[in-house]
């Protein structure tokens, strides 16, 4: 078994650790940094649990080995609060039910996050696309979709305001 030392900087905090060369990025998150909010469900990057930010990007963390992003910058589902207050989309999730057991909530919102980021005027179809990476078994998407589409509607009045 090999040992590698890796240093890597997750929500903003640097981690240096040894880590075994076949341990996952999302064993290491949730085992060495007790970052437990991401989750894995099926170990085949088809369900979208374990979704985090790469160096901005979403990606699975259950097809990634730890030694993999020494150095890389890493944020998690509970690095995307700021000072302690939700995000616009982690509020509208609430509000408008976008979650009910919660298992796939950090991955879907992690991919939206990252989604919106990229694409802020998506259409609902390009909305559905992005979600049809994600299994949810409880809601039916339904909320999921109302919470994304409010939080763009809301990103939109925000930019329509600030232009006046």
């Amino acid at each position: 078994m090999s040992v590698h030392e890796i240093e890597v900087t997750i929500n903003g905090k640097k981690y240096q650790e040894q880590v075994e060369s076949r341990m996952l990025l999302s064993d290491f998150l949730r085992e060495k940094c007790g970052l437990t909010g991401t989750h894995v469900g099926c170990e085949h990057g088809v369900c979208g649990a374990c979704t985090i930010h790469l160096n901005g990007s979403a990606v699975r963390s259950c097809l990634i080995f730890a030694v993999q992003v020494d150095g890389q910058e890493i944020t998690t589902v509970e690095g995307l609060t700021k000072d302690g207050e939700l995000t616009p989309l982690q509020r509208n999730f609430i509000e408008c039910h976008g979650l009910q057991c919660g298992f796939c909530t950090p991955g879907i919102l992690m991919s939206a996050a990252d989604y919106l980021q990229k694409h802020p005027h998506p259409t609902l179809q390009e909305i559905k696309e992005m979600l049809s990476g994600h299994l949810c078994r409880c809601t039916g998407y339904e909320g999921i979709i109302k919470a994304i589409q409010k939080t763009i509607d809301e990103s939109n009045h925000h930019y329509e305001a600030e232009r006046r």
